[in-house]
């Protein structure tokens, strides 16, 4: 494995110390590995829901243009809308 020398704020260094002292991890390195490998499933998780926002966006955007939408001329008809289709109507606060 490549060695990398990186900085770290005070605060940073004395939770790996700390971690490494309550037992959890043997060393410094395990740390950081186990902090990396969870910042690399963010980023997995973050590009899963991007693709499925994106994919969200484009059947709304094919519904739009065929047709397959409902206009409301009141607040309180998409209210009766949701509330049919819920059963729940949360208020504005």
């Amino acid at each position: 494995m490549p060695t990398r020398n990186v900085v770290l704020t005070e605060h940073q260094a004395t939770l790996v110390e700390q971690l490494v002292s309550s037992g959890r991890y043997q060393n410094a390195s395990e740390v950081l590995r186990e902090g990396l490998r969870l910042v690399e499933q963010r980023e997995a998780e973050d590009a899963y829901r991007l693709e499925a926002l994106r994919t969200a966006v484009q059947t709304g955007i094919a519904d739009i243009d065929a047709g397959r939408f409902t206009s409301f001329d009141s607040a309180q008809s998409l209210r009766a809308h949701l509330h049919s289709l819920t059963g729940k109507v949360t208020r504005p606060t």
